[in-house]
């Protein structure tokens, strides 16, 4: 049993029971680690098709254990879902291609960063289940949060959706397509906040007469090691943060400086802001 100050990991998919076929466009580092969470969690490769112009050679070998690799389209039939991961600069040229492939019970899966499900619809010119999923990169070792909203897709085509995604980690579902923005600016591009924060950290420890060896190895394990006591705790981040701060100590003088009036806080709200505007610019 679980510690009162333990949170409880998210439940995995089991895909061994998938039935109809799986089509990956675009097996690029996203739609890879997706691929290889299905098949971690169950999913036969034979039910799995590629559609990967210039496939890694991890992709390739693939083939060797049954999945389906640039076939052709035309003999994929009964397909339950496309998940598409392609870059959002080529989705105008490839989603036309794939809507031959679409029948009435299939559901369209979008991890393309900025592209709406107006935009999916229009481009796939046909009517279908959708829904536009936003992941981030701890997907490629199974930690990953994507937040998914859906668009004409019923309760089945949903929750298989939702199966599909958590192969890379926690998925959340929301209903205002609007907030895809925002949450672009935290989740999405949240990982490179924290990886910048361990390379100032490194430079800061560096600069305070550390081995530059020493204080990159400090950085990296402590930002580590916090993440994953945040992520397996249930106690709120301010309290975690205050465990730490004895008054009038070491940790206590650091935070003046980082919880100041031009400190963190103001920093990382500017930041945001400017992210989910960008967003913003880009879905048009």
């Amino acid at each position: 049993m679980n510690s009162p100050d333990v949170a409880a990991r998210a439940e995995a998919p089991d895909l061994r029971n998938f039935s109809g076929l799986l089509t990956l466009v675009g097996a690029g580092k996203m739609g890879g680690a997706l691929l290889q969470g299905w098949l971690r969690f169950g999913i036969d490769p034979a039910q799995l098709a590629v559609l990967e112009p210039v496939p890694s050679s991890e992709i390739s070998a693939l083939g060797k254990r049954g999945v389906r690799l640039n076939p052709d389209t035309a003999t994929l039939r009964d397909v339950a879902a496309i998940v598409v991961a392609v870059k959002p600069q080529v989705a105008g040229d490839v989603l036309p291609r794939i809507a031959p492939m679409i029948a009435a019970s299939t559901v369209v899966v979008s991890i393309m960063a900025g592209r709406t499900l107006r935009f999916l619809a229009g481009a796939l010119q046909t009517s279908c289940a959708l829904v536009r999923a936003m992941p981030n990169t701890p997907a490629a070792i199974g930690r990953g949060i994507t937040v998914a909203v859906p668009l004409g897709a019923n309760r089945a085509q949903r929750d298989l959706a939702h199966r599909l995604l958590c192969a890379t980690g926690t998925v959340e579902w929301i209903d205002d397509e609007a907030l895809m923005d925002a949450v672009t600016a935290v989740s999405g591009s949240g990982p490179a906040y924290v990886f910048l924060l361990a390379e100032a950290l490194a430079r800061a420890g560096a600069a305070a007469g550390l081995p530059a060896d020493l204080a990159a190895k400090l950085a990296r394990e402590t930002v580590a090691g916090s993440g994953e006591l945040l992520h397996q705790s249930v106690i709120d981040p301010a309290v975690l943060r205050e465990n730490v701060t004895s008054p009038g100590g070491t940790t206590a003088a650091a935070l003046d400086v980082l919880m100041g009036p031009n400190g963190l806080a103001r920093l990382m709200n500017e930041a945001v802001q400017a992210a989910t505007e960008r967003s913003r610019a880009l879905a048009g």
